[in-house]
């Protein structure tokens, strides 16, 4: 367990929430929940816009179904979750008045009187984030939120935020959310890195295994043909990234593992990286992710990842 804020101890895996309600049924996402925490998990991470993209879907898809699960199995103290606000179709943007009733509205679908962390899911340029930092400040100290995060915000924005909320006395974010993985390692380790590193911020990164690319299910671009998932994937494909893949596949074999297992390993060991997030379709898939927790990467295995994926172009 990796210590977030006060009190507040995940397990080294987050569970992306984006398939539930999306490519997992409702019976799906339930079995991929209890198999997460039957294997030691905690933390689930979810938005209050998964999965608005979908034919037939508004929003708010993903934080319900993780509320029916959690009433029906009675678990809400074993589990942290973590959700966010500002690309909800009707609560887009983060205006004092619109995280205000984001937060109440994922309340009510999550079925739970608290947040454990509330993430500012993307930067709003458009709000003064003083008026931001004062509304999520407020979200804390009504106990609707344990803590606070932001994502998909540059470097100089964090510390600005920061910097507001010591200034005005305002509960201070303790984590961050980048974009990070093997093949899209640019611009946090420039940019955000530098930044979590002096504020002590734990580092959730988003699509660890690149939408499934560093899974090794994409090694043609004709595999990336059709489906949301595959369309997501297609930005991560190159050819450097394909020896990505043959580099974690070649590891994977000398664990008797899978080279996402290998992926998530990797990050979990970069500095300041509290949980690697990750999403899990069906329990297969989840307990091929799960096995990175047995993995112990020998230092010239961590070293051939770093060379072969700092060949990566940065785009």
């Amino acid at each position: 367990m990796t210590a977030i804020g006060t009190g507040i101890d995940v397990s080294p895996l987050a569970l992306g929430g984006t398939t539930f309600g999306w490519t997992s049924d409702e019976a799906t996402s339930w079995q991929v929940l209890d198999g997460f925490l039957h294997a030691g998990g905690n933390l689930i991470d979810t938005s209050d816009s998964y999965s608005a993209w979908a034919p037939g879907n508004c929003g708010g898809e993903s934080e319900t179904i993780i509320g029916a699960w959690m009433a029906a199995r009675g678990n809400r103290d074993r589990v942290i979750i973590g959700t966010k606000v500002s690309r909800h179709p009707e609560f887009t943007g983060l205006s004092a008045a619109n995280v205000a009733a984001a937060a109440d509205a994922s309340l009510k679908r999550l079925g739970t009187g608290y947040i454990d962390l509330y993430w500012a899911h993307y930067d709003d340029p458009d709000v003064p984030l003083q008026e931001t930092a004062e509304a999520f400040d407020a979200l804390v100290r009504a106990g609707k939120v344990r803590a606070i995060g932001v994502s998909n915000y540059t470097g100089e924005r964090i510390r600005e935020w920061i910097t507001i909320a010591r200034r005005e006395n305002y509960v201070v974010p303790v984590a961050v959310q980048p974009l990070y993985n093997l093949v899209k390692r640019e611009p946090y380790e420039r940019d955000i890195a530098p930044v979590a590193a002096a504020e002590n911020l734990a580092v959730l990164p988003y699509q660890a295994l690149a939408s499934g690319f560093l899974t090794g299910k994409y090694r043609a671009e004709s595999d990336l043909t059709g489906g949301i998932r595959q369309y997501m994937a297609h930005g991560f494909y190159s050819e450097a990234g394909l020896a990505v893949v043959g580099v974690l596949e070649g590891i994977a074999r000398e664990h008797g593992s899978t080279p996402a297992a290998v992926a998530l390993a990797w990050l979990r060991g970069r500095p300041g990286v509290a949980a690697p997030i990750a999403s899990a379709r069906t329990l297969d898939q989840l307990a091929s992710m799960m096995d990175f927790t047995r993995l112990q990467l020998t230092a010239d295995q961590r070293s051939a990842l770093d060379d072969v994926s700092a060949r990566v172009p940065s785009v």
